[in-house]
């Protein structure tokens, strides 16, 4: 392990080393005076961002970015108004409250940035969102603050995409196949998105993993055998299949962020936030889903660790003498896998926003029925670290990452959340913390 991943994961547990769950959710968020400003808006574009992810089949890392952005774009509008009322004095992510009409509508403040975004990101899909944003703005009315919401929304989601036209994100690349032991074998697409520029975190090198265990080495042989167990298609288990087909989240679906925005929909409605602390809860969330992303991208390019089916493919081969190979073993999932093993993103993704839910709320606690794909099965969580544990480990029961995979994605995602509650849209004045919770 290196100092700066070790200094990391020490930063990540005691910053959310606290037992969420003894704690009451929170009721001190600040309130918009205003009466009738929920976060409904935040939760509909945060719906059409979801859809859009699937229509256009985007991967795990375009899909966070789509999110933050959105999101971004939405609580900087509505961060703008309430801060030029002097109702809501919190920093901003990326576009500063100058300018901002302090007589606007926040919600068509809100609506018209989210949809600024994506039009600008999916100029194709403008029909659809334009469509949307009439119908926000009409139920509004025609008066002149909706209307000044709206211009200063549009100015929000224009300096947005302007400020992240240059993030990192394309052109793409591919990183070729590789060959030999512990290598990946295949190329691997989106490689250029281990240069995402972050959202709210200082420095994505931070995170990064030094690698999984040697493979001579017992935890090595250890996490063989177990996947080698667990994961294997030719040992029935209904319960493990179920559970990695909830979780796979592939091509056509939100993709793993996209399942926690879901999370967060649920959860903001049940808790009834206002408008000013849901769009504060979606950009924390989507910012700590964006910012794993480097660091996630980063690893699996430098480290290139081959998956399980390779490995117990060709476990005679490895200098360990404790993993026997079984050149028939299939996983469970039905599929090798499509990037280097090592770390899980599902892991680094589902631990930095449950981390991030778990500290908004100052309560891990919360419990929620989820459906992550349209029409598909309805599960139950006690809490946001339930699902996220069941998440990660639910590809090592799927037979497509080791376990020590699933828990250094979970160190990583822990510690970018662990920074963006430090140190993003927090009060400007007076106390900033609440405990190990942000305010």
């Amino acid at each position: 392990m290196t100092p700066r991943f070790h200094a990391a994961l020490v930063a990540s547990i005691a910053i959310l080393g606290t037992t969420f769950s003894a704690l009451p959710v929170r009721a001190d968020h600040d309130h918009d005076p205003r009466p009738g400003l929920s976060g409904d808006v935040v939760r509909t574009w945060n719906g059409i961002a979801q859809d859009t992810v699937r229509a256009e089949s985007a991967i795990d890392a375009q899909a966070a970015r789509v999110y933050a952005m959105v999101d971004v774009a939405m609580y900087d509008a509505v961060n703008g108004i309430l801060s030029r009322r002097g109702s809501n004095d919190r920093d901003h992510a990326l576009v500063p409250p100058q300018g901002a009409p302090a007589f606007g509508h926040p919600v068509a403040a809100a609506a018209a940035a989210a949809h600024a975004v994506l039009v600008g990101l999916y100029p194709a899909r403008a029909a659809a969102f334009d469509a949307r944003l009439a119908t926000d703005l009409a139920a509004l009315g025609p008066d002149s603050r909706v209307q000044a919401g709206r211009q200063w929304g549009e100015d929000v989601g224009a300096a947005v995409l302007e400020a992240r036209a240059d993030d990192g994100s394309s052109p793409n690349e591919t990183q070729p196949a590789g060959s030999g032991v512990g290598v990946f074998r295949a190329a691997w697409s989106g490689v250029q998105f281990r240069n995402l520029k972050p959202f709210a975190i200082k420095d994505a090198a931070v995170y990064v993993s030094p690698g999984p265990p040697a493979m001579d080495s017992t935890d090595y042989a250890g996490a063989y055998a177990e996947v080698k167990i667990v994961g294997n298609a030719a040992i029935p288990d209904a319960a493990k299949l179920a559970t990695y087909q909830y979780w796979a989240l592939g091509a056509g679906t939100s993709q793993p962020p996209g399942a926690w925005i879901e999370v967060a929909r649920v959860v903001s409605a049940s808790q009834s936030l206002d408008l000013a602390d849901t769009a504060r809860l979606f950009a924390l969330a989507s910012m700590a889903m964006a910012d794993t992303v480097a660091p996630t991208y980063l690893t699996k390019f430098n480290v290139r660790f081959w998956r399980p089916t390779t490995a117990i493919r060709e476990g005679d081969l490895d200098p360990n003498p404790s993993t026997e190979g079984d050149p028939a073993w299939s996983a469970r999932a039905g599929t090798v896998g499509g990037s280097p093993e090592h770390w899980s993103g599902h892991s680094s993704f589902s631990a930095a926003a449950a981390a991030v839910l778990a500290g908004f709320f100052c309560n891990d606690a919360i419990p929620f029925d989820l459906t992550v794909v349209p029409g598909g099965p309805t599960r139950h969580y006690d809490s946001f670290s339930t699902a996220a544990a069941e998440a990660g480990r639910s590809r090592v029961g799927g037979g497509i990452h080791f376990e020590f995979s699933n828990q250094a994605g979970f160190v990583a995602g822990r510690g970018v959340a662990a920074e963006v509650l430090s140190g993003s849209l927090l009060l400007e004045r007076g106390p900033t913390h609440f405990g190990a919770c942000p305010r």
